[in-house]
């Protein structure tokens, strides 16, 4: 399966809220805040990784 096709939980990811819009900036800048994981797809980054579809460590 490739990882922007939809999957389990892909509402709750990062490269779907963003390209979606359904977060605001705030909500953006909490899920970033001191980030921890890249997504191997998109390259967005996270504090936790169940926010994004293919997580590594930083």
């Amino acid at each position: 399966m490739a990882f922007y096709e939809k999957h389990p939980g892909h509402e709750k990811h990062l490269c779907f809220k963003v390209s979606n819009k359904t977060t605001t900036l705030e909500e953006y800048k909490a899920l970033v805040k001191d980030a921890k994981y890249l997504c191997k797809h998109c390259g967005r980054v996270a504090a936790k990784a169940e926010n994004l579809c293919d997580p590594i460590p930083l």
